[in-house]
């Protein structure tokens, strides 16, 4: 998952110095800067690659790209260090530092840091990865579609063998072992290396919010000020996070459901319940026949995806009464997104590597059956099938987060993610025990900081960020206007 939503989307630790074990003379490789290729260049941005081993067990072996960005500090009697970013996805970072920027990241954290982005292993300008993906199966992107009966389970379990065999048989197949979290945050401490820097800070979006918290797991004595917002679970993105996401549409669809009862221009209904309502009734009409080539499943989709920010529910108000009474979609977006077959091959790498999930095709019937009813609007999306349900075993042991560690971390959530619910985060809260303090605000959508706006949250951010103080205990945030 990303901090910004693409319309893709719709269609046991190791010891930390075997981690960081390389061969001499690679913590001292010298960071030349340049220009930024044209698909991430930004003002004042710039960019360059350092050497990476693919496999760490071989640190000797085969070295991979990463590319890495930088927008340095123009203030250096302010600046005290890096600020290592990461938008989640997983999915390209290079730009991101710029991204910060227009999103009024506040000019004292600017001045603090250098922010430094990066694309992951295996992704964007770094060595990239392939799953020979069709337009078909990247315009489904991560997220598997709503699953009406135990068919569908049945035809995408088809589909995700086809994709994860399809994988296993690429081109880049020989990276497939090597492309994980732990062995990206091991790319972290080469570029905390490559900078001269003894230490650094972070702050990660997502399933950014997981590399981080593995970062600093693997490498707690290097990590200075460790930001998390919007949190993924402390396992990581494995089957049960994907189930989470029911839960996300369940906390999240109350806010849209008051806008479009507020906005009676949408012809949608006029309280909560008849919006919810029509919901269902859409949904049950597209599954039947599908409007415009928009079915239920993509339907819902659609609506989880939009809802990510308070300013899709008018798109996700017009997308509805377009089906409703069979009329042009609105635009809902740039088309195709560059890169998206590298992006969604990626993404299985990277997450099919980190954990193991269920292989039996009846395990997934069961529990689309079990979600369908326990979250109808969503749960059986969440609980299909994914490609990793038929991935080679991890090459390595997950990296258990835990309290052992510098208190250090601040999070911030919304109350009301869709994408990484309050109830991961909780559960992360929980298992850095003192190393975390977490901010949870009460607002919709993915993304606090400096996204929501909400002052109370953006003040802690700041203050962490510049001074390194966080609030003595966790501290709830209440509704701001927007």
């Amino acid at each position: 998952m990303r901090k910004t939503w693409s319309i893709a989307l719709a269609i046991a630790i190791l010891a930390a110095a075997a981690a960081a074990a390389a061969p001499a003379g690679a913590e001292t490789e010298t960071v030349r800067w340049g220009p930024c290729p044209a698909d991430a260049s930004a003002p004042g941005l710039e960019c360059s690659t350092i050497k990476v081993p693919l496999d760490y067990q071989d640190p000797g072996g085969r070295q991979i790209d990463i590319a890495i960005s930088r927008l340095p500090s123009k203030n250096p009697a302010q600046r005290r260090g890096v600020l290592l970013t990461n938008p989640g996805g997983p999915s390209s970072g290079l730009k991101f530092p710029a991204e910060l920027t227009a999103a009024k990241m506040p000019q004292s954290v600017l001045d603090s840091y250098d922010l430094i982005g990066f694309d992951p292993r295996g992704i964007g300008h770094s060595t990239p990865v392939t799953c020979d993906l069709t337009p078909e199966q990247s315009a489904v992107g991560n997220v598997p579609p709503y699953a009406r009966d135990a068919a569908d389970v049945t035809k995408r379990a088809e589909q995700s063998k086809a994709i994860a065999r399809q994988c296993a048989t690429s081109k880049t197949a020989g990276m497939l072992p090597h492309v994980s979290t732990a062995n990206t945050a091991r790319d972290m401490d080469r570029i905390r290396a490559a900078l001269g820097e003894p230490k650094i800070s972070f702050a990660g979006y997502s399933w950014g919010t997981h590399l981080g918290a593995v970062y600093t797991t693997l490498y707690p004595q290097r990590s200075d000020r460790i930001m998390l917002d919007s949190n993924v679970g402390p396992d990581g993105w494995d089957y049960a996070n994907d189930r989470i996401y029911a839960q996300g549409f369940d906390d999240r669809f109350p806010d849209f459901a008051k806008f479009a009862a507020a906005h009676p221009e949408y012809g949608l209904g006029t309280t909560p319940e008849e919006i919810t309502a029509k919901y269902f009734d859409l949904a049950a009409r597209l599954d039947k026949a599908p409007v415009r080539d928009i079915d239920g499943p993509t339907f819902r989709m659609l609506t989880w995806g939009f809802l990510f920010s308070d300013a899709g529910m008018p798109l996700v108000g017009k997308i509805w009464q377009a089906l409703d009474n069979d009329q042009p979609l609105p635009p809902m977006g740039p088309g195709e997104v560059p890169g998206v077959e590298n992006l969604v091959s990626g993404r299985y790498y990277m997450i099919c590597n980190d954990s193991r999930w269920p292989g039996s095709v009846g395990t997934y019937q069961r529990t689309v059956a079990i979600d369908r009813l326990r979250h109808p609007m969503f749960g059986a999306a969440g609980a299909n099938v994914q490609p990793c349900a038929f991935w080679p075993a991890p090459t390595e042991p997950p990296v258990r987060v835990g309290d052992r560690g510098p208190s250090n971390v601040l999070m911030l959530q919304n109350r009301r993610d869709p994408a990484t619910p309050l109830a991961g985060a909780e559960k992360l809260r929980h298992a850095f025990g003192d190393r975390a303090r977490m901010v949870t605000v009460d607002a919709g959508g993915h993304g606090v900081y400096p996204y929501v706006g909400n002052k109370c949250a953006d003040t802690v951010a700041t203050t962490f960020l510049t001074t390194g103080q966080r609030p003595e205990h966790d501290l709830k945030c209440a509704a701001e206007p927007r």
